[in-house]
C-alpha cells in the first residue's frame, strides 16, 4: 500500500533590503512574509515544510559585519518556539533554517527539525563553511557544524537535512540515506551565474545514488546592498529516480508542493543495490589525511 507523503517548500524574497533599519526589524518583517505562505501550506495539507536558508532575514554572508551577529538566536529558542506552535496547530512538520547563537562569540547554520505536533526534534548544523568569491564570507559568521548527519523520525517519513553548501560533498549526502533519510531537505541561498548550471545535477544525483526524494530550496530575487547577483529560485523536489516532480519559478516568492510516495524508494532500491554493493573497506582513502 501506498504511503503519501505531501512536502511542501518556501522560497521568498527578503523583505527588507535596507542597511539603515535595524535588524531586529529586518527579521520581523522576514518573519511577516513568511507566516501566511507557512499557514497556507497548512491549510493545503503540507506534512512536511522546509524553509529556506537563514529564512528569516537576508543572506548577509557578502559583507563581514558585527552587527548581523545580532540576528543569531538559541535553537531551541523564540523562533523555533512559535514553529512549534505552527506545527502543533496545522498537523504538520517543519525544517526552520536560522542563525544559531550557542555561546558568546560561537554562532552555526541551522536548521530546527519539529514534528507535527509541536515536539521539537533536534537540529542539524551545517557543516561544509565556503570563504569564496563572489561574496561568500560565511566563516566569518558560522562555525562548522559538530553535530553530524542527524536523521530526524516525523510522523509522516524519517527526513535528513543538508545546508546550500553541503550540497557540493556527496559524502554527508550518503551519510543521510545510511542513517534511514527518506527525504532529504537542502535549504540555500545561491546565485546566477555561480551555481545554477549545477542546481539541476548535483541533488537529483545525491536522490539517485541514495534512492530518496529530495527538496531542494532556493531564495528569490536580490538583495541590497550587497547586490551579488540574482537568487534564482526554481526550488524543487526530485525523486529517487532523479525525475522533477514539481519545480517553482525563478522569480516569485512562492510556496511549492509534491506528493511523494514512499513506497518507490523500496522499488528503486530493489533495482539499483547501490547499498548492497558499496564497498566501505575500499574508501579509506576518503579520510585519510592529505
Amino acid at each position: 500500500m501506498s504511503r503519501i507523503v505531501r512536502g511542501g517548500l518556501i522560497q521568498c524574497a527578503n523583505a527588507v533590503n535596507d542597511e539603515s533599519v535595524a535588524v531586529s526589524e529586518i527579521q520581523a518583517r522576514a518573519l511577516e512574509a513568511h507566516l501566511p505562505m507557512i499557514e497556507d501550506a497548512g491549510r493545503r495539507g503540507v506534512q512536511i515544510l522546509c524553509l529556506q536558508e537563514i529564512f528569516n532575514g537576508p543572506y548577509f554572508c557578502p559583507s563581514q559585519a558585527l552587527r548581523w551577529y545580532d540576528a543569531a538566536e538559541p535553537v531551541p529558542g523564540p523562533t523555533t518556539e512559535l514553529m512549534q506552535g505552527l506545527a502543533k496547530k496545522y498537523g504538520m512538520a517543519l525544517v526552520v533554517p536560522v542563525y544559531e547563537r550557542e555561546s558568546a562569540g560561537v554562532y552555526y547554520n541551522t536548521a530546527a527539525v519539529i514534528d507535527a505536533d509541536g515536539r521539537y526534534l533536534g537540529k542539524y548544523r551545517k557543516n561544509h563553511i565556503p570563504q569564496c568569491n563572489p561574496g561568500f564570507w560565511e566563516k566569518f559568521y558560522f562555525k562548522p557544524g559538530n553535530l553530524g548527519y542527524p536523521v530526524f523520525r516525523t510522523q509522516f517519513a524519517t527526513v535528513g537535512v543538508y545546508i546550500c553548501y553541503d550540497r557540493h560533498f556527496p559524502e554527508g549526502a550518503r551519510a543521510l540515506g545510511l542513517k534511514g533519510a527518506e527525504i532529504v531537505f537542502n535549504p540555500s541561498a545561491t546565485v546566477a551565474g555561480l551555481s545554477e548550471h549545477l542546481w539541476k545535477l548535483e541533488q537529483p544525483a545525491h536522490a539517485v545514488a541514495n534512492g530518496y526524494f529530495l527538496g531542494a530550496i532556493n531564495r528569490v530575487g536580490t538583495e541590497a546592498p550587497w547586490n551579488i547577483g540574482e537568487f534564482y529560485g526554481q526550488s524543487y523536489f526530485v525523486d529517487p529516480r532523479g525525475k522533477f516532480l514539481v519545480t517553482a519559478s525563478r522569480d516569485r516568492s512562492e510556496l511549492v508542493m509534491a506528493d511523494m510516495d514512499m513506497e518507490v524508494i523500496e522499488e528503486v532500491r530493489r533495482v539499483w543495490q547501490f547499498y548492497r554493493d558499496r564497498r566501505p573497506d575500499s574508501y579509506s582513502d576518503l579520510t585519510a589525511e592529505k
